[in-house]
């Protein structure tokens, strides 16, 4: 396995846990529950973003500029709903 697959799975395996920590967030049944989920949740977050940072930086995780008029046409098209 190459550097790129291992970033790959390990990107994948962290939005899992910001899932998983969302998720135990939103149903926490005490402040304190809810503290400690909300938090994982945060430093799970910035994992997350490391790694993509990482990815990017590398050429692993390419993103494409959108066209401002093809924004316009989306905004307008949910704004109108």
């Amino acid at each position: 396995m190459d550097d790129k697959n291992l970033m790959e799975n390990i990107l994948l395996l962290e939005k899992g846990a910001c899932d998983l920590f969302m998720h135990g967030t939103i149903e926490s049944p005490t402040a304190n529950v809810h503290q400690a989920f909300s938090t994982a949740l945060n430093d799970s977050l910035c994992m997350q973003d490391t790694l993509y940072s990482k990815m990017a930086a590398k050429g692993w995780y390419p993103s494409e500029q959108v066209d401002q008029t093809r924004v316009n046409t989306v905004k307008q098209k949910f704004s109108a709903q």
